[in-house]
């Protein structure tokens, strides 16, 4: 009788890693690491704290990302899941693209997070070039998470943060989805006293999850979500059960913070509550 024992899952991030201020691949690994799966990190550029602050230190990592990933296919590794965040550079689009084609197989999911913007207004390095070669790699994607900004920039879609009606969401996720992925999630859209996530899985109808806005709004909360949603797609948790999750943790940590001397530049105490994340 065969006693072969199974692997645990394994999932890549390709994200910034940002030394001080709890986002990106600082937030990726615990709360990866948390919900079972094994992170297994692809730095696209280093920062000693992220950009909020007055001032950091940043380092490109494009020139070197090749001869990273040529190790691992030297390797022969192999990944439950790809997981998508900030890139820095029109060039890292192909290497992200070049590893999608060389490690995905039938098994593996691709969640992408399109860092791209926040409150209405792109990053300054997201030129009309960047926003075309993002919209080409949500087509790779099988989940697609962006914010409400990073949603009006993939579709051309004019930005508002208030007054959505749901036909106006709902409209505004299909065309989302036509750009390629399995499911899309909107995430963390203002509505009166709640915060909103729409989501759309190919073969439903769009829903709307929501729950009462707390606290303030801080850093890194996109990459604990985008995070808790990767780990949970390889585990096979369902897309809304995964979304009410993260939305739930993020309010609890949030309001946590509210119990410490922590500025809002430096994220939310989520260490606090890891323990709470469930398989």
């Amino acid at each position: 009788m065969c006693n072969a024992k199974r692997r645990q899952k394994r999932l890549a991030v390709i994200n910034d890693f940002t030394g001080f201020g709890r986002c990106s691949l600082t937030v990726s690994i615990p709360v990866i690491s948390r919900l079972g799966v094994q992170c297994c990190p692809v730095p696209t550029s280093i920062f000693s704290n992220h950009t909020a602050f007055p001032s950091f230190y940043f380092e490109d990592y494009t020139e070197k990302m090749p001869a990273y990933i040529a190790e691992w296919k030297k390797l022969g590794l192999s990944f439950d899941g790809i997981q998508i965040g900030f890139l820095g550079s029109h060039r890292q689009f192909d290497v992200v693209q070049d590893f999608i084609r060389f490690f995905r197989s039938s098994e593996t999911l691709v969640l992408l997070d399109p860092v791209m913007g926040d409150n209405g207004k792109p990053y300054a390095l997201y030129d009309a070039r960047m926003q075309t070669a993002m919209r080409q790699l949500a087509a790779e994607a099988d989940v697609l998470t962006p914010n409400l900004t990073e949603a009006c920039i993939l579709t051309s879609t004019p930005y508002r943060s208030e007054g959505w009606t749901e036909e106006a969401l709902f409209s505004l996720v299909r065309q989302l989805a036509a750009l390629g992925a399995q499911k899309v999630v909107i995430s963390g859209i203002p509505m009166g006293e709640d915060l909103g996530n729409v989501l759309l899985e190919q073969g439903k109808e769009p829903q709307i999850l929501c729950s009462r806005r707390v606290g303030t709004e801080r850093c890194g909360t996109g990459d604990i979500f985008s995070s808790i949603l990767a780990a949970d797609a390889v585990n096979g948790v369902p897309l809304d059960v995964s979304v009410r999750k993260a939305a739930n943790f993020i309010s609890e940590c949030i309001l946590v913070t509210e119990n410490f001397d922590t500025p809002v530049t430096d994220g939310v105490c989520f260490e606090e509550l890891l323990y709470k994340l469930d398989r």
